[in-house]
């Protein structure tokens, strides 16, 4: 039943109807599993990608690399909970290597994510450093190609 999950994260756009003739399952066997994968939290939500410079919206994105004090018995779980908590938050990802967590802000300005890094999220009482990296443009996202450049390779002819 996986290759439900496999055809709903490349699409949700699928029916029940066309994931069964994909599958080979019946509508109904399709309707049931997808109803368990979201009481189960498998299916945790329905998101739509969307290329936002195409649009009017301003915004900005950031990756903060963070790095963190642990809670005695408690990891990084709490930490991550109460940083993933505010709104401009829109990911939030345990790490290994030179930093703990990477959390991903949106926000309308490149000030705006800086205030938010400052008095919300280095004022974290378990927050040691951040690091913080303004995405400039998206070239793939969530597997998808925002923008392919067609490029023209034939040579000019001079008669």
């Amino acid at each position: 039943m996986e290759e439900i999950l496999e055809i709903l994260e490349k699409s949700s756009k699928y029916t029940e109807d066309e994931i069964a003739v994909m599958t080979g399952k019946t509508s109904e066997e399709v309707k049931a599993a997808i109803k368990k994968y979201e009481e189960d939290k498998v299916i945790v939500g329905y998101t739509t990608l969307i290329n936002w410079e195409k649009t009017t919206k301003e915004s900005v994105v950031a990756l903060i690399e963070v790095k963190v004090t642990p809670q005695r018995g408690e990891g990084f779980d709490n930490v991550a909970k109460r940083i993933y908590k505010f709104p401009e938050v829109k990911a939030c990802y345990l790490m290994s290597g030179g930093f703990d967590l990477t959390v991903i802000v949106e926000g309308k300005t490149m000030k705006d994510v800086a205030l938010f890094v400052a008095e919300k999220l280095a004022a974290q009482e378990s927050v040691l450093s951040t690091s913080t990296h303004f995405v400039l443009k998206k070239y793939k996202d969530e597997g998808t190609i925002f923008e392919e450049r067609v490029y023209d390779d034939r040579e000019a002819v001079i008669i």
